[in-house]
């Protein structure tokens, strides 16, 4: 029960109905803040209990200023979490788990229960295998099944299982897209006490694409899964009330640029600035000349620019939005009447405080793509090739040569730049209409034209819900997709997690025989190394149209702005230029053939799923019956032994470095991603256990099986390991052995537990950029690293790695391992770990590294363990040890 030490409560009455609401105009001060901060500020309000949230918090929270740093701990309490498969099974493993072990502490197993509404989409397990041809939506589905038949009848256990949640069955969607089209509601009702009480939307997810739901004016961003668990589980989100930035926009987007393109200047532009662990915020006079759809895509790619949240407010967008997907009129206008009551409805001419400022001028946004290996990488349409050519060197080796072979009975000569992947994928764009009927009206032109896709393209579709090829279908869009192969292959992620399926066989030989530089383009928000497909090795993000373009010419090396994309069927030459469709014809599509009784009839029945998922026979009772054979599904080992009460946290000391790795080392690099190769590790596993190559699926689908996944930890293809220099993939320097042999990342820790030697990871800037991958730091733990030193961390890494146990340290400012003459060669002792066992938290802990000359250097790390809170799930030995002894202690 609140405490309500503000007098907030308040009854709003809409239509028929009365809600119950905390007013944020109680509170003294509330005047200033940005609008995610009264909303933080309403939460505090409406979850005020003397204990976990006090009325001083609320105070704080009301005082903050913009030049404030972050200083104050908060407990946020989310309204729902929202889960995808590949995050999401682990979850439902480790409740499962949880529940075994609330017994043997001697608990109730049914405390280990979602409070919270928790919802999941499955849609990170369908493979782009099949392409080309109108069965491969229903091919690419039964391979699906097929593989994946033991996961899904799992997640239909805990379905039965746990109360509160809730399965959206394969084949409906992206998971961010369902979330704005159909599963978000801006403002939130539930009954409290026999108490209909309304207040915002907000959520976690265990996918760092969260945020794409802040252009609804949602506040909601990605965790860890062991954080997401916690919140299921009703436990708060421990945070620093953050500093927030606030992005002026001005001005309308120019004739010829996409959403995709003013995305990638606004990621290249806060990427610059800096904004990790910070709200973004976007006001002014331009934010209403940014369709909702634009919004959903900007906040989409928060995690590629390293903010915590990228929100727009609500306004007039947003309930027509909200009425173009179907949403009930009662639901409409509570949003409205709830905005305008507690100042959270957009009014340009009002300012709120921030503490830093940008400005874009919607009208200098010029096409782009961004590449080869990094989102923020904006490279402008008509420099694209040069720069293609320079970045090139960094791929290739001088044994390099070009491929002549046939495809279809055709010569081809496939050389550097050769694209083997075109994919029209992920909800960045798939969700934005305006985009996606560009994609199909420039396909109808070039198809017009006499224009086909190069044949060693594979070209992919793979909408982000049904009510894309609904609308693609109404327009006649759908035949000259499929008419340059641009096939529906399934509504998933695909190409951008990295389920893109194998190139042609042609194009492997090129990348893997020849060494050329095989290249990606696709409309996704990921194009990190390793990610989209073993054999290509240069990827670049584009918006839909440009993504057909590029699958006309063929090449990265071909400048689209001035070359024309190949010849028609008279004979002339056609340009990009000419087949780009106008704005007039986009709207006119738009507004003709989009209806929300589409978006009613796609949804209607969201959770029952076809009858291939009805039919799933589903396991029951209270507690999960584990198959020890399961190659998909084990008990993790997280509670193995685990005291009712947490042993005291000790010093480290005789440690190794099992890596030291260099910048921008992201959570691709890290945890396990993409298709599983038989020489590794964990296609070993796999053999051992009877699995065949061609059944090995993904990483990403074998989530809930630690084995594979600690394999596959620091796997990555494209990782470089600088203790084990001219590798690259998942190699190291062996020091448990006296020779220090180079050999994989795992049985190297294999000899490392053997010998009871703690292990430490060195690192350099940005360390854990990209997914809320909760993998990153559970196989970071279990292949017994117990610290990581980084020069600076991501947001979300930096969290999962205190909730799985391992300490994350900093180098001092300015210091990094090279200039402190770290080779990765020495013995590590850390000291000052045991001063947490008092309840605080040091600034710094002292580090001393012992050479094999006998040399030391000593240095004071920075401890990131930024809160009380973390600092309790850190002496825990994690997160979920810590909620499970809280639970078990009630």
């Amino acid at each position: 029960m609140s405490l309500n030490s503000f007098d907030a409560r308040h009854d709003l009455v809409v239509g028929d109905t009365s809600y119950e609401v905390f007013r944020v105009n109680a509170v003294p001060g509330h005047e200033h803040l940005p609008y995610s901060l009264k909303v933080l500020l309403e939460n505090l309000l409406r979850t005020e209990d003397g204990v976990t949230v006090s009325a001083d918090d609320i105070r704080a929270l009301a005082a903050w200023r913009p030049d404030d740093q972050p200083h104050h701990e908060i407990q946020y309490s989310p309204a729902r979490v929202i889960m995808q498969d590949f995050t999401g099974v682990p979850c439902i493993v480790d409740l499962a788990t949880m529940r075994e072990a609330m017994s043997a502490l001697g608990g109730d197993p049914a405390r280990i229960n979602p409070l919270s509404t928790s919802q999941m989409v499955i849609d990170h397990s369908v493979i782009a295998e099949h392409f080309g041809t109108p069965q491969a939506l229903r091919q690419n589905t039964d391979i699906e099944y097929g593989r994946n038949r033991e996961r899904y009848q799992f997640l239909r256990w805990g379905q039965g299982a746990f109360d509160n949640f809730t399965v959206v069955p394969p084949g409906t969607g992206i998971v961010h897209q369902v979330n704005i089209e159909h599963l978000a509601r801006v403002a939130f009702t539930r009954e409290v006490d026999g108490v209909l009480q309304a207040y915002p939307d907000t959520c976690v997810g265990t996918d760092s694409h969260t945020t794409m739901v802040n252009g609804l004016g949602v506040i909601g961003w990605g965790v860890g899964g062991i954080e997401a668990e916690c919140a299921m589980l009703g436990q708060p989100v421990s945070m620093l009330i953050p500093r927030v930035v606030g992005f002026r926009l001005s001005g309308e987007l120019p004739t010829g640029a996409t959403a995709t393109d003013l995305v990638l200047t606004i990621t290249q532009m806060l990427r610059e600035h800096g904004v990790v662990g910070k709200f973004v915020e976007f006001f002014g006079e331009g934010v209403a000349r940014v369709p909702l759809a634009n919004r959903a895509t900007i906040g989409n790619m928060s995690p590629e620019y390293g903010s915590t949240i990228a929100v727009f407010p609500i306004d007039e967008a947003t309930l027509d939005y909200l009425r173009l997907t179907g949403r009930d009129e009662q639901q409409v206008a509570l949003v409205e009447a709830y905005a305008k009551l507690q100042g959270l409805w957009h009014d340009p001419s009002r300012e709120a405080e921030y503490s830093e400022y940008l400005e874009l001028d919607l009208s200098s946004v010029r096409p782009s793509i961004a590449g080869p290996k990094r989102p923020q990488d904006r490279i402008g349409l008509d420099e694209a090739q040069r720069v293609f050519r320079r970045d090139v060197a960094d791929h290739v080796s001088e044994a390099t040569r070009p491929l002549e072979t046939e495809i279809d009975g055709r010569p081809v000569r496939l050389d550097n730049g050769a694209i083997g992947v075109a994919a029209i994928t992920s909800c960045t764009n798939t969700s934005n209409p305006s985009v996606m009927i560009a994609a199909g009206l420039l396909a109808k032109k070039a198809i017009g034209k006499g224009l086909r896709r190069k044949p060693w393209v594979k070209t992919t579709l793979a909408p982000g819900s049904q009510v894309v090829t609904d609308y693609l279908t109404k327009a006649g869009l759908i035949e000259p997709l499929a008419a340059l192969d641009f096939d529906v292959v399934g509504y998933g992620c695909t190409t951008c997690i990295g389920n893109s399926g194998p190139v042609l066989p042609q194009v492997s030989t090129a990348a893997n025989d020849n060494g050329l530089a095989i290249t990606s383009v696709l409309s996704g928000n990921r194009n990190f190394e390793g990610r989209i497909n073993p054999d290509v090795t240069m990827n670049y993000l584009a918006s839909p149209p440009l993504v057909v373009a590029y699958a006309l010419v063929g090449t990265m090396d071909a400048d689209l702005t001035r070359e024309p994309l190949g010849i028609g069927a008279d004979g002339e030459p056609v340009r990009l230029a000419d087949i780009w469709p106008s704005e007039d014809e986009i709207e006119q599509v738009v507004s003709s053939c989009i209806d929300p009784e589409m978006y009613r009839a796609d949804y209607a029945d969201v959770f029952a799923g076809d009858e291939r998922w009805r039919s799933l026979a589903t396991p029951t009772g209270d507690l999960f019956a584990w198959d020890p054979d399961s190659t998909y599904v084990r008990r993790p080992p997280y509670f193995e032994g685990m005291p009712a009460e947490p042993e005291p946290v000790e010093d480290i000391t005789d440690a190794r470095a099992l890596l030291k790795l260099g910048d921008s080392v992201t959570t691709d690099h890290i945890s396990p991603a993409g298709a599983i190769r038989s020489d590794t590790p964990a296609g070993q596993y796999l053999l051992e256990h009877g699995v065949a190559p061609l059944d090995f699926n993904s990483y990403g689908s074998r989530r809930g099986n630690h084995e594979v996944m600690m394999r596959g930890t620091f796997a990555n293809i494209r990782l470089r390991n600088q203790l084990a220099p001219g590798t690259e993939g998942g190699f190291t320097r062996n020091f448990a052995r006296p020779e220090a042999p180079v050999t994989t990342v795992y049985e190297a820790s294999l000899d490392y537990r053997a010998a009871g030697v703690p292990l430490i990871v060195l690192a350099g800037k940005e360390y854990g950029s990209g997914s809320s991958r909760d993998w990153a730091a559970k196989g970071t733990l279990l292949l017994g690293v117990r610290a990581v030193i980084a020069e600076s961390f991501e947001r979300i890494h930096r969290s999962n790695l205190i909730g799985m146990g391992v300490l994350p340290l900093q180098f001092p400012a300015g210091s990094s391992a090279d200039s402190l003459g770290l080779t990765g060669e020495e013995t590590f002792a850390i000291r000052g770990v045991e001063g947490l066992n008092d309840g605080s938290v040091p600034e710094t802990m002292t580090v001393v590294a012992a050479g094999p000359d006998g040399s030391e250097v000593s240095f004071d790390a920075v401890v990131r363990i930024d809160t009380p809170g973390e600092r309790n799930y850190y002496v825990n030995g994690g997160i979920m040890q810590f909620v499970l002894r809280n639970l078990a202690r009630d």
